[in-house]
Formats: structure tokens, sequence, C-alpha cells
């Protein structure tokens, strides 16, 4: 008997693992007080990104649903795993909460960039570098300036 569930998309299970993520944030964030718009809550940006992002996983899985794509097994074998992304990126994480914690968000942030840069074949040293540079410049002025969030550019000892 064949699985029905081979048939569908890998695009249908990604948007509806954003559902699932979706909903689960607007119950967690439905703890909160939402309030309105005018005096916002601490549940209110939890809710409506949820929201939201259930929204997209839905459109995701009507989209995926009415492609009916060549069925995952299919595509799955004709694919090799792609070890170096998956190490690179679940390094770079491991990475981020390593250094984030002993070192500061400045080598937090460097490491995480550059390690899951390295994990696409097509970049080359340089262009991780000059990616982390600007990324980082980035995530400095939104994160430490912007949302004055607290945590230290350096952390030394």
């Amino acid at each position: 008997m064949r699985n029905p569930m081979a048939r569908l998309p890998k695009d249908f299970f990604g948007g509806a693992l954003m559902v699932l993520i979706g909903v689960a944030t607007v119950v967690g964030g439905a703890r909160y007080s939402i309030g309105s718009l005018n005096r916002m809550g601490p549940g209110f940006f939890p809710v409506a990104v949820g929201a939201l992002l259930a929204l997209v996983g839905l459109a995701i899985v009507g989209a995926a649903w009415l492609e009916r794509a060549p069925p995952v097994a299919k595509i799955w074998s004709l694919r090799r795993a792609e070890w170096r992304g998956w190490f690179c990126i679940v390094g770079s994480m491991v990475a981020f909460i390593v250094l984030g914690r002993h070192a500061g968000f400045v080598p937090a942030a460097s490491a995480a960039v550059f390690i899951s840069a390295l994990g696409d074949r097509d970049n080359t040293v340089k262009s991780a570098v000059l990616l982390t540079i600007l990324m980082l410049a980035i995530c400095v002025v939104v994160f430490w300036w912007a949302l004055q969030m607290p945590i230290p550019l350096f952390r030394w000892g």
C-alpha cells in the first residue's frame, strides 16, 4: 500500500511546521497581557508575529498542496546530504552560545556568521570575512545601539 504522505512536496511539511510554531507562539504569547494598539502589552508582539507566521505557513501549505511536486522520497534519493552545511550551522550555534557567554556579543556574532557562511560550498574565506564584517556592523547597530539589548560587546575574563 502506498504512503499518501510521500506524495506531498517538502514545502508542505515546511509550511506545516511554520503553522505549528506560529500557533504555539500565539498560545504562549496569549498568557501575557495583549493590550491594544495604543497600549501594547508584553503579549502583543509574540501573538502578532505568531499569527503572521501561521498565516504565511498556511499560504505555503496551500501552494504546495496545489502544486503537487514530485514525491519527497524521490527528491531525497536524488540529493546527497550536505554534511558540511549541517556541521557549520550547528557549529555556528554552539560557537555563539559559548562565545556569547564567555567573550561577549562581538566575538559570538562574528564566529556564528563566519562559521555558518563557510557551510555554503560557493563561499570563499574572503567572502565569509566580508559577510561577517557587514553582518557584525548591522547586528551591533540594531541589537546593541538601537534596541539597547543588555549584552556586553566584549566580556573580559
